[in-house]
């Protein structure tokens, strides 16, 4: 069994490259690969600190904070609300059932990633949508500890211009982080020796981080996006039927 720190400062060396490479992925690479050697409600304890500092980069990096924040506040609501509402499904459930619901949640965002149909959101219906959205996402974050789904695909389909999708993305993740954090916290599921731990890991991620937006001017991202979602998939389905067989 590799050293625990060791295998935790990797762990979010890899996540934070792939979130340079390709602008997300690091709560659900992290989730995913701890998820393998220790409880979800465990990983998601680690996951704050580095989650946290690195989409507030993401966020205030880019050019329209205000106007987002304006746009997406019922989205940002019902993430909270949700989140809130399941806290205990995370900390509660038995690992075997939490790690089942991490790794479908894993599946069904790499499926999507990988043939995942283009749809767009027309404004007319977006406020009908948004706090839904966020309410369904935060209910998954609540189970799973991942944030992507079904955030991901319906900022992407409110056809925003490059860097005000990185920017909204940055915002969800944070926003979705905090209120986590603050269910974990609620359920005592969020002790000092995980906020330190989760503290020496946000090096790592920053480092990974790094590397990766290096990288990502050398290489094709849609190449990169194609490998990182078939390895979120087979990940996904090793998390979803280890504890059913």
């Amino acid at each position: 069994m590799p050293d625990p720190l060791l295998l935790v400062a990797l762990t979010f060396l890899l996540a934070g490259f792939v979130k340079g490479v390709v602008g997300l992925g690091l709560p659900t690479v992290a989730m995913g690969l701890l998820g393998l050697v220790m409880a979800p409600a465990q990983a998601a304890a680690l996951l704050v600190v580095p989650s946290l500092v690195t989409n507030l980069w993401q966020l205030f990096a880019g050019p329209r904070f205000g106007g987002l924040l304006r746009r997406l506040w019922p989205m940002m609501a019902g993430i909270c609300l949700g989140t809130w509402a399941g806290a205990g499904l995370l900390t509660g459930a038995d690992a075997g059932r939490a790690t089942i619901a991490l790794g479908t949640a894993l599946v069904a965002y790499a499926v999507f990633g990988l043939v995942g149909p283009r749809f767009s959101v027309p404004p007319r219906v977006e406020r009908w949508w948004s706090a839904p959205v966020g309410a369904a996402t935060g209910l998954v974050t609540a189970a799973t500890g991942v944030f992507v789904i079904p955030a991901v695909p319906f900022l992407q389909a409110l056809g925003l211009e490059k860097e005000d999708l990185v920017q909204a993305l940055g915002l969800s993740f944070t926003v979705s982080t905090l209120a986590l954090a603050a269910g974990l916290a609620r359920d005592g599921a969020l002790p000092l020796a995980a906020a330190g731990t989760s503290l020496l890991a946000l090096a790592p991620a920053l480092a990974g981080m790094a590397a990766g937006q290096w990288l990502r001017l050398r290489v094709r991202p849609e190449v990169f996006r194609r490998w990182f979602f078939i390895g979120l998939l087979l990940l996904g389905l090793d998390l979803a039927l280890r504890p059913l067989l």
